[in-house]
């Protein structure tokens, strides 16, 4: 039997199904893997903004269609690319352990937020991390910057920016928790949907895998990105609207927070709510109705009337 794992071609996504494949292999010796890369729209288009390309799952839906086509077996995303609604025939089998979470500031001199400069121009294509930093500090230019995280890293030292904010868990993924300046605590910063986690997603009608990849799934990872998930959900957005979601499973408790901004920072609605961990989805409903009803609704509106 061959195994096929889809991926994108980028060095993160590399290393992350590089990842995967390493613990199956480990877990079935005698089974044969093989690597399939796979160009997404989102990695096609490099001179835009994503939030100006426009549709959902940029840079998982040509990954999708291979796994339909069954031109692979299991495709590995990044969860804050995959949107919240799913092809009818595919599911996330399995949800690995989450890392780092966080948001993290990479500068030019090593200086923190606080510390930078009036004015300073800050690395971002993500509506959500910019609508945060405005709402923080006014002052701030944000500058649209797209590229794999390794792109990202060399245009800091080569253009005119100060700094740039990115996902701390491609840096640590990629062995580059040297480059943090300054991780970007909850309350500053609140995390993208499933920021942090990988999914599995496989076919509905292809038992056998889904049976074989359920020991990577790790249960708090799963209720908390599955919270999160049916907030966005909720709230009918994709992962390139100014929306945020973080859950923390802690004791049996399980919390969510999340934020809907509009895109300069000026109005953003946060809320949390906590419960069970069986009621994930619930939870996240309810956290979106809360937000809705607190402001979010008329900022969403304002934001696709654009």
């Amino acid at each position: 039997m061959v195994l096929r794992i889809g991926t994108r071609a980028s060095k993160l996504a590399l290393v992350q199904a590089q990842w995967v494949l390493k613990r199956i292999s480990t877990e079935y010796p005698d089974l044969e893997l093989e690597l399939v890369t796979v160009k997404t729209k989102g990695d096609r288009v490099q001179d835009r903004p994503l939030s100006t390309i426009g549709g959902k799952g940029l840079f998982v839906k040509e990954i999708e269609e291979a796994l339909q086509r069954k031109d692979i077996d299991i495709a590995v995303h990044s969860l804050k690319d995959v949107p919240a609604e799913l092809p009818g025939n595919l599911y996330i089998g399995a949800m690995a352990e989450r890392e780092d979470p966080f948001d993290v500031i990479i500068s030019k001199d090593n200086t923190s937020l606080e510390e930078l400069p009036k004015q300073s121009r800050i690395g971002t294509s993500s509506l959500r991390r910019a609508a945060q930093l405005l709402h923080h500090r006014s002052d701030l230019e944000i500058v649209p910057l797209r590229g794999n995280l390794d792109t990202r890293i060399r245009k800091l030292h080569f253009l005119d920016m100060h700094a740039i904010i990115v996902a701390a868990a491609g840096l640590k993924r990629m062995g580059l928790v040297d480059q943090i300046t300054q991780v970007l605590p909850a309350d500053l910063m609140l995390p993208a949907i499933g920021q942090g986690a990988l999914g599995l997603e496989l076919r509905l009608d292809d038992q056998q895998t889904g049976t074989m990849v359920t020991f990577l799934d790790h249960y708090p990872t799963r209720v908390a990105v599955e919270a999160e998930r049916a907030f966005l959900k909720e709230l009918k957005g994709g992962c390139q609207l100014p929306i945020a979601g973080f859950g923390q499973l802690t004791d049996g408790t399980l919390s969510l927070d999340g934020m809907v901004a509009d895109v300069r920072g000026k109005k953003v609605v946060r809320d949390r709510v906590s419960g069970l961990p069986e009621e994930a989805k619930a939870l996240g409903i309810a956290l979106a109705h809360r937000v809705l009803e607190a402001g979010a609704r008329e900022i969403l509106e304002e934001i696709y009337e654009r």
